[in-house]
């Protein structure tokens, strides 16, 4: 069956996670900032993962703005950054304005102009997800963006992959769905839809019941893969 909808995870598949921190970095107001940012985007996005599993686990759901902001407090504190309020309402600020990857425009008006359906399934509110596709500027490109709100848990639950199926009345085997995120990748794989892991970092595929079908560095193969 042909590709018919392209459905991408946001944070680190179409937005840059780090970028909060590196911006912030740049001002001369946040100068403990300026060689830590690095260490401190990694440490906020790993707790913002691992406390959205936990709690989909534990079965104590919240939004994932609030995961969110929990998890950039446990980073703050890890890397003794936890005594300025200023540093974190910034951080917090511009992480509604993440920037997209410099691939993002240009690969989903290729989808849309071949006519695929293109969407976001991510774990972010809904304003969130609001925000950073009017930040990026690519709301025109997009046909929707679906959040686990809609069900209350986290990926990688079933009834989140399910959500494409609910919107878009189409098969699973007709789905692209895309991540940066090896884990997701695995279980779209695993739920069944064709994916693709945006491996960025070059990192080992995790060892999970499903793999991702594609393994890409980047976003700008994905309309070939869409056979666009």
């Amino acid at each position: 069956m042909p590709v018919t909808t392209c459905v991408f995870d946001a944070y680190g598949t179409l937005f840059d996670v780090a970028a909060a921190a590196r911006q912030a970095a740049e001002q001369p107001e946040f100068t403990a900032l300026s060689t830590a940012w690095p260490q401190l985007a990694e440490h906020w996005r790993t707790k913002q993962l691992s406390y959205s599993w936990l709690r989909a686990v534990m079965g104590t759901y919240v939004d994932f703005w609030t995961v969110t902001q929990d998890a950039l407090d446990w980073a703050l504190e890890k890397c003794g950054l936890d005594g300025d309020p200023a540093l974190r309402q910034r951080l917090l600020d511009l992480y509604w304005e993440l920037q997209a990857y410099s691939e993002v425009p240009a690969m989903l008006k290729a989808l849309k102009d071949a006519g695929l359906n293109t969407a976001i399934l991510s774990n972010g509110s809904p304003a969130m997800l609001e925000a950073a596709v009017q930040s990026a500027g690519i709301g025109d490109v997009l046909d929707d963006c679906l959040s686990v709100e809609a069900v209350g848990i986290f990926k990688p639950d079933a009834r989140v992959y399910d959500l494409v199926g609910t919107r878009f009345g189409c098969p699973r085997d007709e789905v692209l769905f895309v991540s940066s995120n090896g884990w997701d990748a695995a279980a779209a794989a695993h739920y069944g839809f064709r994916t693709a892991w945006v491996n960025r970092a070059g990192d080992p595929v995790d060892r999970l019941p499903a793999k991702p079908d594609t393994i890409l560095t980047d976003l700008t193969g994905i309309p070939a893969l869409a056979g666009v």
